[in-house]
């Protein structure tokens, strides 16, 4: 089953069950999932869960703004939603997950400085894909080349 069958899936048991706040957040998966569809670069597995990934992102940031700012109720939304949306990416690494593989590529690239940062993220984008926030990333690739 695709991604796109899938959400459909999901947009009709969440609609029967009468789920409200989980049918927004799949719709909303869904527009993406239909934009996707008929942009040039075009539907595949891998542009979906960078799409979703960044709604996601999006989503968790426009919860953290809604706390600052004092709106709890909103903020409580955003991440309700965030978290339905983290059910369609795959599981993503632990930080000692990344921490291992990021010594595998600092030794590949053959990287000693913080100087080298741009070729260990270059290759850890590839390798760390929808597995990981690159946010976590970049940390720890400054925390080990420094």
């Amino acid at each position: 089953m695709g991604i796109e069958e899938k959400i459909n899936a999901d947009v009709k048991a969440s609609m029967l069950a009468k789920d409200a706040k989980r049918l927004e957040a799949v719709r909303a998966i869904k527009a993406v999932v239909l934009y996707l569809k008929t942009s040039p670069e075009g539907l595949t597995e891998e542009s979906a869960l960078k799409a979703i990934q960044k709604e996601v992102k999006k989503r968790k940031e426009t919860a953290e703004l809604y706390t600052t700012q004092g709106r709890a109720d909103l903020a409580e939304v955003e991440t309700a939603q965030a978290l339905i949306m983290e059910e369609y990416l795959p599981k993503q690494m632990s930080e000692d997950e990344i921490k291992a593989g990021l010594k595998d590529i600092i030794a590949q690239t053959g990287a000693s400085s913080i100087a080298d940062l741009g070729k260990v993220m270059g290759a850890a984008n590839k390798v760390f894909s929808g597995k990981a926030d690159n946010k976590i990333v970049s940390a720890l690739v400054k925390e080990l080349l420094s």
